[in-house]
């Protein structure tokens, strides 16, 4: 489609749609068209000039069909976005079109016994909110939670706050079902349930329009965060384990960050953790009475320690998982970030091993978490000195060496980063259900490669 006739589209796609929330002012469509992906220098630069040229607040789900229905129609490329908050340029339209704005499709459609049924805009914070009530709390959410909403975490995130006892999201159990639209020029409504559910999961908008999301919930407990400092950083990761295999005790987080991570988090620096190796856990308030034990055993010292409400700065949950990033960030804009999976059967010594070699150039920032089949791990979001692209590819490479997988965070492709592959039946489902490539065209390598790849029956879909 040529610049004049695409201009005429979109001119003729408000036209017929007046009474919509259409947000039309570049600055403020900009604005909409972008996330966290300036965490990787790699990413900022390729992605810098790519925007919308249109977005929309869509007010339900029969206003959203009508988008997705017109655009269709006129071969409009259509992107969607929830908080913003993620970290690989997902939602960055590589071919402009059209953004649509989740956030007011944010109703809780359903609660059960130990089960959630949400629409895709919700914030997980406000979610959470909900259940809370009930007796329930999410399995697993991000560090950026207060943001974040429920399609966003399952269109590109992992996993998080509360993956030491559930895994990552799409460990077998946490998600149940979706309800979605496809893009199409009578749009179809199609239920999933898990495993097909998970097609659409970490694929970032590309094959599916996610509607709603029901999710399996956690008992709720009383959280107690603390921060614990510790002289050198074999101690900090001990300490970390000795917590993670504790099976009687309670835990929702524990995070070990080496010196000197800490120094970036400028709001607590009245704690005095500078210099220091420390460890962020969130356990369970019947099980608080047991770590000062286990902390003298590993030579630590309690900095940090409050409940729920007794904190009036942010939860320390804020300062783990890519919020650690985001901390130092803050402080320093030449830091970058990797994303590295340990072995179930050598984490510790990985862990220890790499801090050891890259220490001068690597701030380790270990996320204890169970894998997909259950087992302990741990994953790490360490922080780089970032110089060039060169290096920073070299510096995964070391991580290869000793057999410490890398999602690599500084890709646009899904195959390249988390995913790893190009799956027939994620391509699969984005040909049943977005025949013509409109839905965040350019993310999915697979689409250029789809007439080579086997059939896949999905039931109900295609």
């Amino acid at each position: 489609m040529s610049e004049p006739d695409r201009q005429s589209a979109l001119a003729a796609l408000v036209a017929a749609l007046p009474e919509f929330d259409w947000i039309k002012e570049a600055p403020k469509v900009k604005r909409l068209s972008r996330d966290f992906h300036w965490f990787s220098p790699v990413l900022k630069h390729q992605l810098e000039e790519k925007f919308a040229e249109l977005a929309v607040r869509p007010r339900d789900e029969n206003e959203l069909l009508a988008v997705v229905a017109a655009c269709a129609k006129a071969r409009i490329p259509l992107n969607l976005r929830g908080g913003g908050t993620g970290n690989y340029g997902q939602l960055i339209p590589l071919e402009g079109g059209v953004m649509v704005d989740m956030t007011r499709l944010n109703s809780v459609t359903a609660m059960g016994t130990g089960t959630v049924r949400a629409q895709a805009g919700i914030r997980l914070g406000d979610l959470e909110a909900h259940t809370r009530p009930h007796g329930w709390e999410l399995r697993c959410m991000p560090s950026t939670w207060k943001l974040a909403t429920l399609g966003g975490l399952f269109g590109g995130g992992f996993g998080g706050i509360g993956s030491i006892n559930y895994g990552p999201l799409a460990a077998p159990g946490n998600v149940l079902s979706i309800r979605m639209m496809t893009m199409e020029e009578t749009p179809r409504i199609i239920t999933l349930q898990a495993p097909d559910a998970l097609l659409l999961h970490h694929a970032y908008g590309s094959n599916g329009i996610v509607l709603e999301i029901e999710l399996a919930l956690a008992p709720c407990h009383d959280w107690i965060e603390r921060l614990d400092t510790f002289a050198d950083f074999p101690s900090a990761m001990a300490y970390a384990d000795a917590l993670a295999r504790s099976p009687g005790i309670v835990k929702r987080q524990i995070a070990v960050f080496a010196a000197p991570v800490l120094d970036y988090f400028s709001d607590l620096a009245e704690a005095q953790i500078r210099a220091q190796h420390g460890v962020i856990s969130v356990t369970g308030s019947e099980s608080d009475g047991l770590l000062p034990a286990i902390l003298a055993q590993h030579n630590g010292r309690n900095a940090l320690h409050f409940a729920e409400g007794e904190n009036s700065g942010h939860s320390l949950i804020e300062y783990c998982w890519n919020h650690t990033t985001l901390q130092a960030l803050k402080v320093d804009k030449t830091l970058t970030y990797l994303q590295t999976a340990y072995a179930v059967d050598n984490y510790h010594q990985q862990v220890l091993a790499m801090e050891a070699e890259l220490s001068d150039e690597v701030m380790s920032h270990i996320e204890f978490l169970r894998d997909m089949n259950g087992a302990l791990t741990c994953s790490g979001l360490p922080l780089i000195r970032y110089s060039s692209p060169e290096r920073l590819n070299a510096i995964m490479d070391i991580y290869r060496s000793h057999n410490v997988k890398i999602n690599n965070p500084h890709v646009i492709h899904i195959e390249d980063g988390k995913q790893g592959m190009v799956r027939p039946d994620v391509v699969a489902l984005k040909s049943a259900c977005d025949p013509y490539n409109l839905l965040n065209p350019g993310k999915l390598r697979g689409w250029e490669v789809r007439e080579t790849l086997p059939a896949v029956h999905i039931p109900g879909v295609n």
